[in-house]
């Protein structure tokens, strides 16, 4: 008996490719086909100034509104970055960057000496401010002089918790008699 051959189909035709499809690139990436574009021109050589606004309430208003404000002013939008909160997806603060080209502010070399001499003579606002009754929590003798309206820390958690007189913070410790 003998064996039949099967017939195998015959090999199929390209079919003509419609005239809208593009010819195929060989060995070029997708998208090289595709216009560069122009680079931007070129910036004047100067010194670029710089300015940072923290905003601690953001939202939409308050981002646009310091945008616009200093766009007005002259200066470019360089950036946002936002400080977020572990507990929340909501940024707790922004720091928004603005540039503009110009001449940098100039030192003042005889107002930062005449506030050195002042500092040396009369000391520093800070050592003044550490030493004075609303940080030490004694009356000691300080020429310092809260401004009219300023609580301190301890005095606002006081107002919020609903005391009527802030307590003074204690000193040392204080031990229990063991019995």
């Amino acid at each position: 008996m003998a064996t039949k051959k099967k017939k195998r189909p015959p090999p199929r035709t390209a079919a003509p490719q419609p005239a809208t499809r593009r010819p195929l690139r060989a060995g070029k990436r997708p998208g090289a086909a595709r216009t560069a574009v122009p680079p931007a021109a070129p910036r004047p050589a100067g010194p670029l100034q710089y300015k940072v606004v923290e905003l601690s309430t953001v939202d939409e208003g308050t981002l646009e509104r310091t945008v616009n404000e200093w766009s007005a002013k002259g200066w470019t939008l360089d950036g946002v970055q936002f400080a977020m909160r572990e507990s929340s997806k909501r940024p707790a603060m922004a720091f928004v960057f603005f540039t503009r080209e110009g001449e940098a502010a100039a030192p003042d070399m005889e107002s930062a000496r005449g506030r050195l001499r002042q500092m040396s003579e009369t000391g520093s606002p800070t050592a003044a401010l550490v030493s004075s009754p609303d940080f030490t929590g004694n009356a000691a003798a300080s020429s310092y002089q809260r401004p009219p309206g300023m609580v301190s820390a301890h005095e606002r958690l006081a107002q919020l918790a609903g005391l009527d007189e802030p307590e003074r913070p204690e000193r040392g410790l204080i031990l229990e008699p063991e019995e």
